[in-house]
């Protein structure tokens, strides 16, 4: 009596192995696009946190504005509570203040957007990692 070999040929672990990666070509843009959305959301929230900042101390100092992130983060009580330097989500923020207190810009610099802040809020962005911003 013969007895039927177990295990799979090799055309069902073709046939499995197609369905796992269609499976996987469905499920892999459906989970990225919304992280890469939720880090965008996340950059231009710290842009938009930096600039409050600015405007903040610039109306309680007779319209000059921060000439250092220091008058940010050292004033009592602070209008920053941590430095926004640094990277975060995926983006390189960056801040450049001018040093007469006429102004303020920060870039968040990564993902498929940039993005840049300035003063009195101006938001701009750019498709890639390059992207100017024409204040301070």
């Amino acid at each position: 009596m013969l007895r039927k070999a177990k295990g799979f040929t090799l055309v069902e672990v073709l046939i499995v192995i197609a369905i796992l990666a269609l499976l996987a070509a469905v499920a892999i843009p459906n989970i990225i696009g919304p992280r890469m959305f939720a880090n965008e959301s996340a950059a231009q929230a710290r842009l938009r946190t930096f600039s409050t900042a600015c405007e903040t101390y610039a109306a309680a100092n007779n319209g000059t504005y921060p000439t250092a992130e220091a008058n940010l983060t050292g004033a009592s009580p602070p209008y920053l509570t941590e430095s926004l330097v640094g990277t975060s989500a995926g983006y390189a923020f960056s801040q450049d203040f001018d040093s007469g207190g006429a102004g303020y810009a920060m870039k968040a610099v990564g993902g498929t957007t940039s993005y840049c802040i300035e003063t009195g809020g101006a938001e701009s962005s750019a498709a890639g990692t390059t992207i100017t911003c024409s204040a301070p």
